[in-house]
């Protein structure tokens, strides 16, 4: 089975509640405080297309990048329906190659915790610098390691819908700082449900972890933020923000 192919068919159904909205509103919020006005972005690991469209409508043009082919193909079928300015790429973050510098780069909803090495991440945000405009803005966010490791770790979820079922259990390693998720999902056929299976993991990163992979990198302005606000983060923040230059 290809990557994420069968939590294509369930993710905007998982992420129903998120407010895409506020989000943009949010990443808008960052480009005023930082005193940037961005036309060329792209998206790290789009999914299926939710923000990186309220965007593209908004007037920014828009690559999107993610390593499945099937988030992709629902992510253009959305673009299709607006009228912005998108191009939509099949990439793994860890080999990125973007066509142009460009004035901002974005990765939301912890796309990064699931580079589970310190040098593979060290090395996307390397890469990420070269991408970006001497002057430009890389911000991203991650689950955080209290999130990972007492909200969902060894915890169990399951939701019942009228076209799609799914159990989600989780296993979190504190040796590893590995999170497991165990996903089974069941998509209505007819009169039957089919079953698929996938497994994930993501990396329970601390702020200081993530701060020092940046300064690796080459980012010498790292700011970090509790969620979508400009708060300083919390001991019990489920969200951190990154905002680097």
């Amino acid at each position: 089975m290809r990557a994420y192919s069968a939590f294509s068919l369930v993710y905007d159904t998982l992420m129903e509640d998120v407010d895409y909205i506020g989000w943009a509103d949010y990443i808008e919020k960052v480009f005023e405080k930082e005193q940037i006005k961005p036309v060329n972005m792209a998206e790290l690991a789009c999914g299926t297309g939710n923000l990186t469209n309220i965007l593209a409508n908004r007037g920014y043009h828009l690559l999107g990048t993610d390593i499945s082919s099937d988030m992709l193909f629902i992510a253009r079928e959305k673009s299709i329906e607006g009228s912005g300015s998108i191009t939509y790429l099949q990439q793994d973050m860890k080999e990125m190659s973007l066509p142009t510098e460009l004035d901002a780069i974005l990765c939301v909803c912890d796309g990064f915790n699931y580079i589970l090495d310190h040098e593979d991440l060290e090395g996307v945000f390397a890469n990420v610098k070269n991408h970006i405009k001497k002057d430009g803005l890389f911000m991203f966010d991650i689950s955080s390691h209290y999130k990972l490791k007492n909200i969902l770790g060894n915890n169990t979820y399951a939701e019942n819908y009228d076209e799609v079922s799914y159990i989600w259990e989780n296993y979190y390693d504190e040796e590893e700082s590995i999170c497991d998720f165990d996903l089974t999902i069941f998509v209505k056929e007819d009169e039957l449900y089919r079953k698929f299976e996938e497994k994930h993991s993501q990396r329970a990163y601390r702020i200081d972890e993530i701060t020092e992979i940046l300064k690796n990198a080459g980012f010498s302005s790292i700011n970090t933020y509790d969620g979508y606000s400009f708060n300083n983060p919390r001991e019990e923040s489920e969200r951190i923000s990154f905002i680097c230059r």
